[in-house]
């Protein structure tokens, strides 16, 4: 299955679809987007659409292949034309985008020990999970 992210205002994402895979396929039976684009225009009447990759994730793909626009569109997500990539929220004001994973990360790396941290924001800091 292909996956395509509906583009609306200021770019956000507001809705991902998938299309079976020989959909796409041209007369030669090589993928396009064009053409699951044009397939998804006329299903919905709606012409905005970027295809993504589920299998794509801070700019490599899980399998090996080729990645596609950095990462798998959500709902919410923004598409950025610039870098060709899909963003998610900024989850919390003090997180910067890492230019080369188009992710979100935390002013201060967390830290790798076997104990369950979050973030906190008001400290911008990790602090640990008290159960």
């Amino acid at each position: 299955m292909a996956s395509f992210a509906k583009i609306g205002l200021n770019n956000k994402v507001i809705e991902v679809l998938s299309v079976i895979n020989e959909v796409l396929h041209d007369s030669n039976g090589v993928e396009q987007e064009a053409i699951g684009i044009d397939f998804l225009t006329k299903l919905t009447g709606y012409p905005l659409w970027k295809q993504t990759s589920y299998n794509t994730h801070g700019g490599v793909h899980n399998n090996g292949g080729t990645p596609l626009r950095k990462n798998h569109a959500g709902v919410g997500y923004t598409y950025d034309e610039e870098r060709d990539a899909f963003i998610p929220r900024k989850p919390f004001n003090s997180w910067v985008l890492n230019e080369s994973t188009c992710l979100w990360e935390a002013p201060v790396a967390m830290p790798t020990d076997d104990q369950r941290y979050y973030w906190d924001e008001n400290t911008t800091s990790w602090l640990v999970y008290s159960e």
